[in-house]
């Protein structure tokens, strides 16, 4: 064991989205030193659909969101278009709610901080090492000691590169590199409802939020962007196919100056643990949006992890046994969710193939049902 006559922190964790802030808000609450690193400022805007499955909604009450106090839609139907506008409705058996990542990380942040979480905002961190039993985190010329390291950064950081995790260097083809757009907007659409609309090579989303506010979310391929000078030329020529889309886009006001875009997403298989580093949130694996529901997901890892670290503090056993538990679980949990999410992520997209799928449900509604059961859990 090292001695630096530094604090050594019970936990330390990279990146400061759901799974990062939930599972330290748990920690603390088991009386546990945790350390937060988050390389931007919150309150802030990110791209995400911004719909949460009720799997999730006891877990943020007991965290301490009062949810029940928050005035927020309440989200039972789902309907799908194809990019020619066929419709297909269905009901929401588990059903959902919208909020904004912006209230929601902030939330969750406040409660941290009020724990006692120390979280060291614009901080970017440059490396995680196990020396002689400790982690080190480094970012810049400071260094910080744990007894164990958690990456909860999301989609894709510095850090994957540098590990060179195997996502990163796969071809950029296929699964590989999407592009994420997102609005928030105001217009005049149902509030128990969630829509999926499709156009080519892509989808976009919309459902509302607090304040009566919309979130309008759309994933697209990287070479779809390319082949247009801007953002809203491509949304012009390949978005307004969708007679829906075009009335959303035509119709709603547009409440930022300018979208919110993150490149290069990647929905191939993801490792949860590197460097003795485990995972949780998009770090181990991002379903697709049109599958919903990677928040509950992030929620639910954070609780996974956050069980097993309580236990593996007060019991003292081997760090190996605490790693090897946390991968079983988390393949219980997540394997077959991921799975489907990535073959339906494959499926769309594709015009002729869209078209003839969602026609097709619309004759089996029951073939609808068990797909968006497959991609969720039940509530915890």
């Amino acid at each position: 064991m090292i001695n630096t006559g530094k604090q050594i922190y019970d936990c330390a964790i990279v990146g400061g989205g759901l799974a990062g802030l939930s599972l330290a808000i748990q920690l603390a609450k088991a009386g546990k030193e945790v350390i937060l690193f988050e390389k931007d400022i919150y309150p802030q805007h990110k791209v995400c659909g911004e719909y949460i499955s009720n799997e999730s909604w006891d877990f943020l009450i007991k965290l301490g969101l009062p949810l029940d106090s928050m005035v927020l839609p309440k989200i039972s139907k789902l309907q799908v278009s194809t990019p020619s506008g066929f419709l297909i409705n269905h009901k929401l058996d588990l059903g959902g709610f919208g909020i904004s990542r912006y209230e929601l990380d902030f939330g969750l942040f406040k409660i941290a901080k009020e724990l006692k979480v120390k979280i060291l905002e614009a901080t970017k961190v440059d490396d995680v090492q196990l020396v002689d039993g400790v982690f080190k985190i480094t970012s810049g010329k400071d260094s910080y000691l744990s007894s164990v390291a958690v990456g909860t950064w999301g989609k894709r950081s510095n850090l994957d590169v540098k590990w060179e995790r195997s996502f990163v260097s796969k071809q950029k083809k296929g699964l590989t590199n999407y592009v994420g757009v997102k609005y928030h907007i105001r217009t005049n659409f149902p509030e128990d409802l969630i829509a999926l609309h499709n156009f080519k090579d892509g989808y976009c989303g919309i459902s509302q939020i607090e304040d009566n506010k919309h979130c309008l979310c759309y994933l697209t391929t990287a070479d779809n962007v390319r082949k247009f000078k801007s953002i809203q030329e491509m949304e012009q020529a390949l978005l307004w196919k969708n007679p829906h889309l075009k009335k959303i886009f035509q119709e709603s006001e547009f409440l930022f100056e300018r979208p919110l875009v993150i490149s290069q997403i990647s929905f191939l298989s993801k490792s949860v643990e590197e460097h003795n580093v485990m995972m949780a949130g998009d770090s181990t694996g991002l379903i697709a949006p049109l599958c919903g529901n990677g928040m509950s997901m992030a929620f639910r890892a954070s609780k996974i992890l956050a069980d097993l670290l309580i236990e593996y503090f007060d019991e003292g056993y081997s760090y190996y046994v605490l790693e090897d538990s946390y991968k079983k679980q988390w393949r219980n949990s997540f394997s077959s969710r991921l799975f489907m999410g990535r073959f339906l992520q494959g499926m769309f997209g594709k015009v002729y193939m869209t078209e003839g799928i969602i026609r097709t449900l619309h004759y089996f509604p029951f073939i609808v049902s068990k797909l968006i059961k497959s991609t969720h859990g039940r509530p915890f």
